[in-house]
C-alpha cells in the first residue's frame, strides 16, 4: 500500500477523533439537563410542534409542566442550567481554541505535523476523562475543562496543511483534503454512538469511550506517520521520486525553517477572500452541528436515540459528498477541463451558497420533522465541497506557508464556534419556539450565501509571489560583509564587538 494512502487513512481518523472530542458534549448535554418548561396557557402556543415522547402533567395551580419521558431516570438529568449556562458549556471549547490556530501552523513548520497534530489530539482525548467529574462540581468547572481541550486541540487543523504540502501533488490535493472531513464522520459516529451509549449506560460513558478511542489513535499515528517522504523509513523509491517530481519547486527545503513574510501575508487580498469564504461556511456548519441535537429534542420532540441518529446522519452524507465531489474536481484539473481557480469557485458555490439556502429551508419545514431532516442533511452535505474549495485553495496559494496561512484563517473561523452559541442563546433564551429558531437559521444562511458570493467574484488559486523565498537579498548582504572583512577585518571585528 502506498504511504500516501496510509497517510490519508490516519489523517481521516485523526480528524474524526478531533471532532468526536469537541462534539460529544453537544448530544450529552441533552441528557445532562433537566428539560422542563412551564406553560401557563397550553392553548397559547398552537404553532409549536406536538411532542413525540412527552406527557403533560397538571399541577395544583393549573400550570402545565412539560416533562421529557425519553430518559431512564432523573439521575441522568441532574443539572439545572439555563440557556446561557448551557451555551457557555457548548461554546467554551472555542474560547481559547483560536489562540492556538496561528501557533499551530508555525509549530508544524518548525517541529513537524506529526508532533503537533498528534499531541493536540492525544492530550485533548486525555482531558475527556475529566469531564464527568468536573460537570458534577458545577458548570464553571466543566467550562474550564472544555476551554483547555479547545486550547490544546487548536493547533491540529492548521498543522495538517504543512504535511499536505509536503506529501500531496496538486492534482491529488482535493481528494486528500477530503480526509480532513473525517471530522464529519467523527461527528456522525459521535451523535449516533452517543445516543445509544447514553440510553444504555448514561451520559458519562460518552466521554470515557471518546477518550479511549483518542488514545488508541495516537499510538497508531506515532507508529505509521512521518512528516515528509524523505523521512519515511519504508517508502518506496518510486513513490518518493513521484511525489518530489510532482511537487517540484513549489516547496523549498532549507536546513533552517523559512522566514515567514508576515507583511506580504497580512496585505494579501487572496488571503482575505479565502478567509471570508471559510469563515462563512464554518458559521453555518458550526451552528447546525452544535444546535441540531437541541433543536430536534426540544423543538421537534425526538427522543435521545432519534436525536443522535438524525443529528449524525447529515455528517456521514457530508463526507460522502466531499469524497465524490473532490474526486470529480481532481479529474477536472488533471484533464485541464477546468482551471484550478474555477474548480475552487465551483466548490464554494456548493459549500457556501447552497448550504445557506438549505439552512434557510429549515424555516419552512415547520413541525414536519421529515422535511427538517432533509434540509439539515442537504445543508450539511453540500458543505463537504469545502475540501475542494477554499480549504484546499490555501495550499494552492502558498505551499511553503500553508500551515501558517490556515492558522491565521482558523483563528478567525474559530470565532464562529463560540459566537454562534452565544447568538443562539440570546435569540432562544426562555423562547424555545419555531419563530426564534427561524431567526437563527436566516442569520446563518445569509452569512453563508454572502461570503460564498465574495469568493466566486474575487477568489483565486494562483501561487502567490511571496510563496518563494528569495535568497538573493540575503546572499548579497553576506557578499558585502565578506568583501568588507577582506578589506579591513579589524574594523569589522571591532564594530561587531
Amino acid at each position: 500500500m502506498e504511504k500516501r494512502t496510509i497517510l490519508w487513512f490516519m489523517t481521516f481518523w485523526g480528524f474524526a477523533i478531533n471532532y468526536m472530542i469537541r462534539m460529544n458534549i453537544n448530544i450529552a448535554i441533552v441528557s445532562m439537563i433537566k428539560h422542563s418548561t412551564k406553560i401557563t396557557n397550553i392553548t397559547a402556543t398552537p404553532s409549536e410542534c406536538p411532542r413525540h415522547d412527552v406527557r403533560l402533567l397538571k399541577s395544583m395551580n393549573n400550570t402545565f409542566v412539560l416533562q421529557n419521558s425519553s430518559t431512564n431516570s432523573d439521575v441522568n438529568n441532574i443539572f439545572e442550567w439555563d440557556e446561557y449556562q448551557q451555551n457557555s458549556v457548548l461554546g467554551g471549547f472555542y474560547i481559547l481554541h483560536m489562540i492556538m490556530q496561528l501557533p499551530g501552523g508555525v509549530l508544524a513548520q518548525r517541529y513537524g505535523t506529526k508532533t503537533v497534530f498528534g499531541l493536540s489530539n492525544g492530550l485533548s482525548a486525555l482531558l475527556s476523562f475529566a469531564i464527568p467529574a468536573s460537570a458534577k462540581i458545577n458548570y464553571k468547572a466543566l467550562v474550564v475543562v472544555r476551554i483547555l481541550q479547545g486550547f490544546i486541540s487548536g493547533g491540529a487543523w492548521p498543522s495538517m496543511h504543512s504535511m499536505t504540502a509536503n506529501w500531496i501533488p496538486a492534482h491529488e490535493r482535493s481528494r486528500f483534503v477530503s480526509a480532513y472531513l473525517g471530522s464529519s464522520i467523527g461527528t456522525a459516529v459521535t451523535y449516533v454512538m452517543c445516543g445509544y451509549l447514553i440510553a444504555s449506560f448514561g451520559w458519562e460513558s460518552v466521554f470515557y469511550v471518546s477518550g479511549g478511542l483518542g488514545l488508541l489513535w495516537i499510538l497508531c499515528w506515532m507508529l505509521f506517520v512521518h512528516d515528509t517522504p524523505a523521512k519515511h523509513p519504508t517508502i518506496s523509491i518510486r513513490e518518493r521520486t513521484y511525489i518530489e517530481k510532482c511537487i517540484g519547486n513549489t516547496i523549498q527545503t532549507r536546513s533552517k525553517p523559512l522566514p515567514i513574510p508576515w507583511k506580504s501575508i497580512f496585505l494579501s487580498k487572496s488571503l482575505f477572500i479565502n478567509l471570508m469564504a471559510q469563515s462563512g461556511g464554518i458559521w453555518g456548519l458550526f451552528t447546525l452541528s452544535t444546535q441540531a441535537p437541541t433543536y430536534f429534542n426540544v423543538i421537534m420532540g425526538l427522543n435521545i436515540k432519534q436525536t443522535g441518529l438524525w443529528s449524525g446522519m447529515p455528517h456521514i452524507c457530508r463526507w460522502m459528498f466531499a469524497f465524490g465531489f473532490s474526486t470529480l474536481c481532481d479529474r477536472l484539473v488533471k484533464s485541464k477541463i477546468m482551471s484550478m481557480t474555477n474548480v475552487r469557485k465551483m466548490a464554494s458555490c456548493f459549500s457556501n451558497i447552497l448550504q445557506g439556502l438549505f439552512i434557510m429551508g429549515l424555516c419552512f419545514s415547520g413541525c414536519n420533522s421529515i422535511i427538517a431532516v432533509i434540509m439539515l442533511v442537504c445543508a450539511t452535505a453540500v458543505n463537504g465541497a469545502v475540501s475542494s474549495g477554499a480549504l484546499a485553495a490555501v495550499v494552492d496559494l502558498t505551499p511553503n506557508y500553508a500551515g501558517v496561512i490556515q492558522g491565521i484563517i482558523g483563528t478567525v473561523c474559530v470565532c464562529s464556534g463560540f459566537i454562534s452559541p452565544l447568538v443562539v442563546g440570546f435569540l432562544t433564551f426562555h423562547q424555545q419556539t419555531l419563530n426564534q429558531w427561524c431567526k437563527v437559521f436566516y442569520l446563518s444562511g445569509a452569512i453563508c450565501i454572502s461570503t460564498g458570493l465574495v469568493y466566486i467574484f474575487f477568489g483565486t488559486s494562483k501561487v502567490q509571489k511571496w510563496n518563494a523565498y528569495d535568497d538573493s537579498a540575503a546572499n548579497e548582504k553576506e557578499m558585502k560583509l565578506m568583501k568588507l572583512i577582506s578589506k579591513n577585518p579589524k574594523n569589522v571585528i571591532n564594530s561587531k564587538s
